[in-house]
């Protein structure tokens, strides 16, 4: 695998992680063209063999969240093995020397330890709770009540969300963040240690969309099902059984929705009969139910088809319900038509499409889509490139069982 020519090419970052936030963090950071060298130990980290898997009980999670990385995998349970991490995680390098963990911050891994081979060490360190105590997205999601508010209107039970949401936002600043420290060092020479905690995430998100603000106003904050929550939204069905959602959160997403169902004139009587201006979004919330009955009549009377035309010639802001079976074999967006995506042969699985970043520089053209490495393909090659280890004490190692490779490395 070569190093890109993207945005951040020339960065280099080591990383020792495992499941979403953390790999994610570094994939991110690999798109854009770093070098990021992700250690595991001899047999594969935490999330190795992480499902969904294939057939063959190769983990379709690890090769996802590792695209675009060389891999080294080293015997971490030994003084030589630690030794060579921590070597990698300091060699020189003036974009170099930038360690993303979200193992716990002690032994070879502390950022203590590290700085005494190399003082302007970066180390981000990725943690369950503020205090360091375990934790993933599902015990955080509790925690936050989101839980209590998902599920239909009248029901009585918590539902969990499949999404890994603050896995995902914690992802992506793990990579700001690395990136942000990275610029501080530029501008001063001084390393430093980042810690970002999956719950203060989490926390953050519920105030900034206004979630702690309303409950300290005693704003209880209830069910809805599928209604979008301060304006108008839900799904419908077509005559023919296919399953829409529409929204109308802003003025001109109102305006298209109804010019699109021909029902202008029964929302200005419906207002006008409930006193209420729907030109205003939470006046829309309202009367959501009676807006509700209108659009179900005129969807409901039609098939997908016709619907689809009409929503798109009047620019509606809408979707279509769909399997991730049926985005796969019949939506153009997932698919190459779209640039971001690739499809490239992931060892161990075979022919995939990749998604590269989302982000589209004009500056610099989209990093391809590179797939996930084989476990230790690049331990050879970067123990050679970084800390000078050649061909003999390499064998030397290997016949030891400090390192491991590929056998395409």
């Amino acid at each position: 695998m070569n190093v890109g020519d993207g945005i951040l090419a020339g960065l280099r970052v080591v990383e020792a992680g495992a499941f979403v936030a953390a790999p994610l963090g570094g994939m991110t950071l690999a798109q854009m063209g770093a070098d990021v060298i992700r250690i595991d130990a001899l047999g594969g980290g935490l999330d190795y063999r992480r499902w969904p898997v294939t057939g063959d009980n190769v983990s379709l999670f690890w090769c996802g969240l590792n695209k675009s990385k060389r891999s080294v995998a080293l015997d971490l349970a030994s003084p030589e093995g630690r030794e060579l991490a921590a070597a990698l995680i300091c060699a020189p390098g003036e974009d170099a020397g930038m360690l993303l963990t979200n193992f716990p911050p002690r032994g070879w891994l502390s950022f203590e330890k590290l700085r005494e081979q190399r003082g302007d060490l970066i180390q981000l360190t990725l943690q369950g709770d503020r205090h360091g105590g375990s934790a993933v997205d599902y015990t955080v999601n509790v925690r936050v009540g989101l839980p209590v508010l998902t599920g239909p209107a009248d029901g009585a039970e918590v539902v969990n969300h499949v999404l890994p949401a603050w896995d995902l936002i914690a992802g992506q600043m793990v990579a700001t963040g690395m990136l942000a420290a990275e610029r501080h060092r530029r501008r001063t020479g001084q390393g430093q240690y980042v810690k970002l905690a999956l719950e203060d995430v989490a926390l953050a998100v519920m105030g900034h969309l206004g979630f702690i603000a309303e409950a300290q106003l005693g704003q209880r904050r209830e069910r809805y099902g599928n209604y979008l929550f301060g304006a108008f939204g839900r799904d419908f069905k077509t005559r023919d059984g296919e399953r829409v959602m529409v929204v109308g959160l802003t003025a001109k997403q109102w305006r298209s929705l109804t010019d699109a169902t021909e029902t202008a004139p029964q929302m200005a009587q419906l207002g006008e009969r409930l006193g209420m201006d729907l030109s205003q979004e939470g006046n829309r919330f309202r009367a959501r139910e009676e807006i509700a009955r209108i659009v179900e009549q005129w969807i409901g009377s039609r098939d997908f088809e016709p619907v689809a035309a009409k929503f798109d010639l009047h620019a509606v802001c809408w979707g279509r319900y769909q399997s991730v079976d049926q985005m796969v074999r019949e939506d153009p967006s997932c698919s190459e038509a779209n640039p971001m995506f690739a499809t490239a042969v992931q060892p161990g699985v075979g022919p995939c499409l990749l998604p590269g970043i989302p982000l589209d520089f004009s500056a610099v053209p989209r990093e391809p889509s590179r797939p996930a490495p084989v476990l230790g393909e690049h331990t050879e090659q970067v123990l050679l490139e970084l800390l000078g280890v050649d061909s003999a004490q390499f064998g030397r190692l290997h016949d030891k069982g400090v390192v491991g490779s590929s056998p395409s490395g």
